[in-house]
């Protein structure tokens, strides 16, 4: 059933709202002013959300009897005013997107009030539609006459044999092509899911071709009312390809004759059921299939339109390139399967199997270390990804680039590395949208948030219905200190019904950051009785510790530990104990900072990131020998790791410095966490950053007398608030601006000793306004009440 313009009252998409009654068109309630013309254009759009609207059709209810009109400058000209009103560029489309020679698309979801409701599966298709802005229908265009000519060619010839560059011509990255079940006809079960397993390895080792991802399939199935385990066949596998909006699927069968293995591979156009390629290929040992199957994946390749030259560069023999035991591709793609339908605990045991059945399995070692990782064991983790790393020679270049990121990235922490290879890895392979994301995180790690913009928009171009580019992309606008930005792509993200904690986790820094109350309690709200909770009530915490009432930070710390144990989750309970445990040491309760210390290396000894908190916690409790410990055994198991050696261990070591009174010394410990990785986010804090070495380089100013060297240090967490959040650091800076400007004064003369004494009092004043209702025995607000009357 169609809704059309006269049933629908009102539409609602971004942040823009369409009255088609009395034909106004507004944004965020301001009336935008449209011609005639383009609010017909609009209307029409509306109607079929995600669709193609033919410049014919255009044409036939725009201009039905006016055969003298200029029909083409008139369509154009009207679709340029509506992208003029909407704010929308032709080269980069958020709403309007031009199909060359064909029509136009509307691409954002459209929320109606006061239509006839669309069944449940017209509103799914069309959802799933309107998910994918950019991704375009290769058939549609071209013309009707070229493709029954092609349609002809491929009949009368071997089809296997055409190389008619059909997707070459408009491929995008959005475009996709799906892998079929396959169809096992030589009832030995080896080949049951093992052969997709290996064809799809084989496919995506192209960067012409974009394969749909395994693990959106189930959800896919679950949208179509069918089971997640559903056999991707016959019809099932061409309503799912159109579903998601692919341009063809590949199926492949393999059956017994005459005592040879025949394989078959096809690719059929998804809308029309066209066939578009076809390879047959016969062998004699069951040994000698996967290499076929990646000899018949080659050629495939070449008649979808892959150049030669990049057939040749990217081919590699099946068997060598993944495992020549069918057995443990078998039990490998029974793990891939398990993951998508029940997550890495169920897929653990199989990944286990492969590399018992062979040794050598590269990328078995690289599932298990990323199921292990997941359910967080990093340490068993490693030991698996250290192991594909040792075997990725033999690995296919695609699958080489994925090793060597997991291995830079979780067990050596080299980051520069990671980036390099991913840099790499999306100038080969341009369509593989998670290397975009992961290097945009890479670029974080280190610093380095204006270069992480560009992945971040291009890994959200590729995939505007997945949450994660969403998430990374907010986080780095609020690095970068633009908030109005961030709440917007907040909204583009709601708007395409994305959502997650990680987007709740940004509001609540947002409404912290404009000292909107009701709207952090709306955040907490959202988190309660989630699986997520335990990160809510961590927020909560920081944000009583931040304004001084460090009871009620206390009660919220436990709950958010209890939480996240009963969430299985030891890791997280340990890390809100140590962030407990460093606010209690800056706010001089040395006894709860150690007891926090201690209880979050109880819950996760193992932990990287426990470890390195505890380490400065005790450092700042002056523990100075199990600081020292700790540190000795940091540097001992992260050697290599970026962040461990530029900030965590310099900002320990100076500390420790600190505690034997050698200012100078811990400055130039702290040398090493200068530049782009000072301002490093850190994955495991709630915080993009609390920014520990600043403030630490900022007490060792202090303790060398150069007051104004540590106004700046203090004044740098301050302008960062973008990156500190709601973390104690950003509260105690306004105290070191204090104390700096004091000492400046002191050891000043005149006019600017004046001038550092009135710095100083506007700055003492600020920290106890922020503190006026903190609890009264906190150690470090009686210093700072006493510090502030001897100034007066």
């Amino acid at each position: 059933m169609q809704v059309t313009a006269t049933e629908r009252r009102r539409a609602r998409f971004g942040s823009f709202e369409v009255d088609l009654t009395s034909c106004e068109l507004r944004k965020d309630g301001r009336k935008i002013k449209l011609q005639e013309k383009p609010f017909q254009v609009l209307a029409i759009l509306l109607d079929q959300p995600g669709e193609v609207v033919t410049r014919e059709e255009f044409r036939q209810k725009l201009w039905p009897s006016d055969t003298f009109v200029d029909f083409e400058h008139g369509i154009n000209t009207a679709v340029k005013k509506l992208r003029e009103a909407l704010e929308d560029h032709a080269n980069e489309p958020r709403y309007i997107e031009t199909l060359p020679k064909h029509g136009y698309r509307f691409i954002p979801p459209v929320a109606e009030e006061g239509s006839v409701p669309r069944t449940g599966e017209q509103q799914a298709v069309l959802h799933e539609m309107s998910q994918v802005p950019l991704r375009r229908r290769w058939y549609a265009l071209l013309p009707g006459a070229v493709l029954v000519a092609i349609a002809a060619l491929l009949v009368g010839l071997n089809v296997g044999r055409v190389r008619e560059r059909l997707l070459h011509k408009t491929n995008s990255p959005q475009d996709t092509i799906v892998v079929a079940d396959f169809a096992n006809a030589t009832g030995d079960p080896v080949f049951d899911d093992t052969l997709k397993q290996a064809l799809s390895i084989a496919l995506k080792e192209s960067p012409f071709l974009n394969v749909f991802p395994e693990n959106k399939v189930a959800a896919t199935l679950r949208r179509m009312d069918r089971p997640a385990d559903t056999a991707l066949n016959g019809e099932v596998i061409r309503q799912l390809c159109q579903r998601v909006g692919s341009k063809a699927y590949i199926a492949g069968s393999i059956a017994k004759l005459d005592g040879e293995y025949v394989l078959e591979l096809k690719a059929v156009d998804c809308l029309s059921g066209n066939l578009l390629a076809k390879e047959l290929t016969t062998v004699v040992r069951k040994e000698q299939v996967l290499d076929a199957l990646g000899r018949e994946a080659a050629e495939i390749r070449g008649q979808l339109g892959e150049s030669l030259a990049a057939v040749r560069k990217y081919d590699v023999l099946l068997a060598e390139a993944t495992t020549s035991s069918l057995e443990a591709l078998k039990a490998y793609s029974l793990g891939a399967k398990a993951d998508g339908e029940k997550g890495p605990g169920a897929a653990l045991p199989f990944d286990l199997r492969a590399v018992q059945l062979d040794p050598n399995f590269a990328l078995a070692y690289l599932a298990a270390g990323a199921h292990y990782l997941d359910l967080g064991e990093p340490g068993r983790a490693s030991e698996y990804f250290t192991k594909a790393f040792q075997l990725r020679a033999r690995e296919d270049e695609r699958e080489k680039f994925l090793i060597t990121t997991f291995y830079y990235f979780n067990v050596t922490g080299e980051l520069d590395k990671a980036g390099q290879v991913l840099e790499e890895r999306v100038v080969s392979y341009p369509r593989e949208v998670g290397a975009y994301n992961n290097l945009a995180i890479v670029y974080a790690l280190e610093g380095q948030y204006e270069k992480a913009v560009e992945p971040n928009l291009q890994s959200l171009r590729r995939t505007p219905d997945n949450v994660a580019p969403y998430t990374s992309f907010i986080n780095t606008q609020i690095a970068l200190q633009r908030f109005d930005e961030a709440r917007q792509w907040i909204g583009e993200a709601h708007a395409r019904k994305l959502d997650d904690y990680l987007l709740h986790s940004a509001l609540y820094a947002l409404a912290f950051l404009g000292k909107d109350s009701a709207a952090m309690a709306d955040q907490q709200q959202w988190f309660t009785g989630k699986a997520e909770e335990n990160l809510g009530l961590s927020l909560a915490s920081d944000t009583e510790a931040y304004a001084g009432h460090l009871g009620k930070a206390r009660d919220l710390t436990k709950r958010a530990a209890d939480s996240a144990i009963q969430a299985d989750s030891k890791e997280s309970a340990a890390i809100w104990e140590e962030n407990s445990g460093l606010r209690e040491a800056a706010f001089s309760n040395a006894t709860k900072a150690r007891q926090a210390a201690a209880e979050g290396l109880k819950l996760a000894p193992e932990s990287q990131g426990v470890l390195a908190e505890a380490a400065l916690a005790f450092a700042m409790t002056g523990d100075s020998a199990k600081a020292e410990s700790l540190a000795q055994d940091l540097n001992k198991r992260f050697p290599l790791d970026t962040q461990m050696r530029s900030l965590w261990l310099p900002a320990i070591r100076a500390q420790l410095a600190l505690n034997r009174r050698n200012a100078d010394g811990a400055l130039s410990l702290l040398q090493a966490a200068t530049g782009p990785i000072e301002l490093g986010q850190i994955t495991f804090v709630t915080n993009l950053s609390c920014l520990y070495p600043t403030y630490i380089r900022g007490q060792a100013y202090l303790a060398s007398g150069q007051g104004n060297s540590a106004a700046a240090e203090f004044q740098k967490i301050l302008d960062h608030n973008g990156l500190v959040w709601n973390c104690w650091t950003g509260a105690l800076a306004r105290l070191g601006v204090a104390r700096a400007n004091a000492l400046a004064a002191r050891t000043s003369q005149g006019a600017e000793a004046d001038a550092a004494r009135a710095r100083a009092l506007a700055a003492y004043k600020d920290f106890l306004t922020l503190w006026k209702d903190a609890d009264p025995d906190i150690p470090i607000l009686k210093q700072a009440k006493t510090e502030y009357a001897k100034l007066q």
